[in-house]
């Protein structure tokens, strides 16, 4: 038995035991145009609320979690990455955790699985930005490359920014391992990323948005076929409820808060305008749905 079959059959008897090895999500689909997308779960995060919403005035804040029946210490977002098949390519947005980032995420593996997708068929990953929880899943526990004949697609803001050693100084105390982690890893895959401008598109029907706040080259990408658009957002729009009730409040995630809320605005005023379906990395799991006009505010209405 190898290394790789000892580790997962230890992590099967664990699972087993009860003692804390997450269940898979069976993916959800939905069909645009002649797509098939599946919404793939990598399980999900656990972060302090200081982390999350810092700035945010805290009496609202808890006002509006509380009367939503939602803890006010702490956010567990689900991670929802988008499987694209479009009849000749299959298309990963983002490539989840990996096993080193949090206990609670980087299900991805089972879940493509579940599916009857070997990680070997995928032929693109596309990120939206390079975040442990969308990027450090490129490599497994080995440091070995999980998609080995994919093309790993990435803004050219974005690669640049993570893979200057001077990043690290740019992050707080909480994320400096963010910077660390992400230069390692394109580093380790560099001539396995290709990089591109945004406001184009990248495959046939996808197109990159410029999206930047959360990080500097973050993107959104807008999935067109057959006449019907669907929105991949990424992490400028990450709350169900704050973000749409509030997108005005600061996020503490985003490395430029200014702009990631006029972004997250603009976001949030196009999908309400043009009926988008949106597909939210950090909604309730599938995190489908549609944005609404609610007052002067928006909300997240699920499908």
């Amino acid at each position: 038995m190898d290394r790789r079959s000892m580790i997962a059959t230890s992590l099967a008897a664990i699972g087993a035991t009860g003692l804390g090895i997450m269940p898979t999500r069976a993916a959800n689909k939905m069909s645009l145009g002649s797509w098939q997308i599946d919404i793939v779960s990598d399980g999900n995060l656990v972060l302090p609320m200081g982390f999350s919403y810092p700035d945010a005035p805290e009496q609202a804040l808890h006002a509006l979690l509380t009367e939503n029946n939602l803890p006010t210490d702490s956010l567990s977002p689900d991670c929802n990455l988008t499987l694209v098949r479009d009849g000749e390519r299959t298309i990963l947005f983002d490539a989840g955790s990996g096993p080193f980032f949090m206990e609670s995420a980087g299900s991805l593996s089972d879940s493509l699985e579940a599916i009857g997708v070997g990680a070997e068929e995928v032929t693109h990953v596309v990120f939206t930005h390079a975040h442990p929880d969308h990027l450090w899943g490129v490599l497994d526990d080995f440091d070995e490359q999980v998609f080995p004949n994919a093309t790993h697609m990435i803004s050219k803001t974005e690669f640049d920014f993570w893979i200057d050693p001077g990043a690290v100084d740019l992050m707080p105390e909480a994320r400096k391992s963010f910077a660390a982690g992400a230069r390692s890893r394109l580093e380790t895959l560099g001539d396995m990323f290709e990089r591109f401008d945004t406001e184009t598109e990248i495959l046939p029907g996808i197109y990159a948005l410029d999206s930047t706040g959360h990080t500097p080259g973050h993107c959104s990408f807008e999935l067109r076929s057959g006449g019907e658009t669907a929105l991949v957002v990424g992490d400028a729009i990450t709350h169900h409820l704050i973000s749409f009730a509030h997108g005005e409040w600061p996020s503490g995630s985003d490395q430029d808060a200014e702009m990631g809320i006029k972004t997250r605005m603009m976001l949030l005023d196009r999908l309400a305008s043009e009926k988008m379906q949106i597909i939210g990395y950090h909604m309730p799991y599938p995190g489908t749905g549609y944005v609404e006009r609610k007052d002067n505010a928006f909300r997240f209405v699920t499908v």
